[in-house]
C-alpha cells in the first residue's frame, strides 16, 4: 500500500469507534473513520469531535493534524475493517443487526486476500459467523483467504481513553489463524493481556458481562423497593451488609441506561427465552425501578398541592444514564423526566443535567437555580455538582441515587 493510503478502515465514530480511531491514529497508523452522519465527519475533520468523553478531543485534534485520522462517508480499500456500529432492537427486544450486515455489505466489494475483519459491536451469538457467510457468499473466491474476528469493547464512558488502552481484551476469530491475526493487529495498540477464544465464546462472553452486572444492580434496586415499604434506609442497610467479608452489593440508583447493561440483557433473553430465568427478571426489575420512581414523584406532588393548598415546582436533578458524563442512551432518568412531564398539571418543573448545554425536547436549567426554586428535588443522578448542593430544611427530596444517603 502507499503511505497516503489508510491501514485501518473504522466504520462507526461514536462513542467507541472514535476513541478507537484516535488510539489507533496516535500509533502514526493511518485511519480512514466512516460515518453516515456528514454534520460528524464534518466535525471531526476538522479536529474536533462530536461527543464528551475526556481526553479524546486531544487525541482526535492530534491525529487529525498530523494526517493519520480523516472521516469520510464511505469506506475505501485497506488492509483492516473494524465494524463498531450501534445495534438497536426491534419490537419485543430482538436485537436488530441490519447495521452491521449493512456496514460489511459495504466493505465486501473492497476486501481481498489477507484483509482482517473484525467486528466490535455487540452482537447476538453467531453474527460474527453470519457475516462470514455473507461475504463468502458474494465473494466466494476470498473462503479461507481473509481474517474474520470478534473483539467486543469492555470500556467505562468517561475513562474511554484510558481503558482502551489498558484494560484486558477478549478476541475470538473464525478459525485459530483468524484469531492470532487480530491478536497480532491489537497488539499494537492495547497494553492489557489479549485472551484467545473462538467468535461465538467471544460475543457471549461481551453479553454475559453486561448481564451479570444487571443482575447485581437488579439485586440491590429490589432492597430499594423492600427497604422503602419496610421504612429501612437502603444505604445504611447495604454499607452494613458489604461489612461482610464475602458480599459486595451494589448501589441501587432509578434504573439502568446506557448502550450496553441495560440492553446487552436482551441479546440472551432473545435467543434463550426459557433459559435465561434470571437475566431476563432482573432486565424487568431494573426498568421497574424507573416506573417506580416516576409514580414516587407524582405521589409527591400530590400530597404536597394536599398539604400546602398550591401545586410544587419540582426539580429533576440529571438526565445521564451515569454520573458525570453527558450520555443520554437508554437513561432511565430521562425516562422519569418524560414521564413526570407528560403527568404534570401545570406544574413547573425544572429539568437539570450539567453535562450538556441544550437538548431538543427538555429546557434545562442551571442545578444552583433549580434547587434554590424548587419545593421538590429529586436526584436522579449523582453527578458530582449535586453533592456540594447545600439544601433547606424546607426542601422534600427524593433521593433515588445516594446524593444524601
Amino acid at each position: 500500500m502507499s503511505n497516503n493510503a489508510p491501514n485501518v478502515v473504522m466504520i462507526g465514530l461514536g462513542y467507541i469507534g472514535l476513541p478507537t480511531a484516535a488510539l489507533i491514529a496516535k500509533s502514526k497508523t493511518h485511519v480512514h473513520g466512516v460515518d453516515i452522519n456528514q454534520k460528524v465527519v464534518d466535525v471531526i475533520n476538522k479536529g474536533e469531535i462530536h461527543i464528551v468523553e475526556p481526553d479524546l478531543d486531544i487525541a482526535v485534534a492530534n491525529a487529525v493534524s498530523e494526517g493519520y485520522l480523516v472521516a469520510d462517508t464511505k469506506p475505501v480499500i485497506a488492509e483492516t475493517y473494524l465494524i463498531v456500529v450501534p445495534t438497536p432492537f426491534k419490537a419485543k427486544n430482538e436485537p436488530d443487526t441490519s447495521f452491521v450486515e449493512s456496514a460489511t455489505n459495504n466493505i465486501i466489494p473492497l476486501l481481498k486476500p489477507g484483509d482482517l475483519y473484525i467486528i466490535e459491536s455487540t452482537s447476538p451469538i453467531g453474527t460474527t459467523e453470519k457475516m462470514m457467510t455473507l461475504i463468502y457468499t458474494k465473494r466466494p473466491e476470498l473462503k479461507g483467504e481473509i481474517y474474520i474476528a470478534y473483539c467486543p469493547e469492555r470500556v467505562l464512558p468517561g475513562n474511554v481513553m484510558y481503558e482502551l488502552v489498558y484494560n484486558d481484551r477478549v478476541i475470538g476469530g473464525i478459525d485459530a489463524k483468524s484469531t492470532e491475526k487480530a491478536v497480532e493487529f491489537y497488539k499494537q495498540f492495547i497494553k492489557g493481556n489479549l485472551h484467545k477464544t473462538n467468535a461465538r465464546t467471544a460475543e457471549m462472553c461481551k453479553l454475559v458481562e453486561n448481564s451479570s452486572r444487571d443482575v447485581q444492580i437488579a439485586f440491590a434496586n429490589e432492597l430499594s423497593l423492600i427497604c422503602d415499604k419496610a421504612n429501612i434506609n437502603v444505604w445504611e442497610l447495604i454499607e452494613l451488609a458489604n461489612k461482610h467479608p464475602r458480599v459486595n452489593i451494589l448501589q441501587p440508583g432509578c434504573g439502568v441506561g446506557g448502550h450496553c447493561i441495560a440492553v446487552d440483557p436482551y441479546f440472551i433473553v432473545s435467543d434463550y427465552p426459557m433459559e435465561s430465568q434470571i437475566i431476563g427478571k432482573a432486565r424487568e426489575i431494573n426498568n421497574y425501578k424507573s416506573f417506580w420512581c416516576a409514580e414516587k414523584v407524582q405521589t409527591a406532588k400530590l400530597e404536597f398541592e394536599i398539604k400546602n393548598g398550591y401545586k410544587p415546582k419540582v426539580a429533576l436533578m440529571g438526565l445521564a444514564f451515569k454520573p458525570n458524563i453527558d450520555d443520554l442512551r437508554e437513561s432511565p432518568a430521562k425516562y422519569i423526566a418524560q414521564k413526570v412531564l407528560q403527568n404534570s398539571n401545570n406544574e413547573e418543573c425544572y429539568i437539570v443535567e450539567p453535562n450538556i448545554r441544550n437538548h431538543h425536547i427538555f429546557k434545562l436549567t442551571d442545578y444552583k437555580l433549580a434547587t434554590e426554586k424548587a419545593d421538590i428535588i429529586v436526584f436522579l443522578v449523582a453527578h458530582d455538582e449535586f453533592k456540594s448542593l447545600k439544601l433547606n430544611s424546607n426542601k422534600i427530596v427524593l433521593d433515588f441515587c445516594g446524593i444524601i444517603k
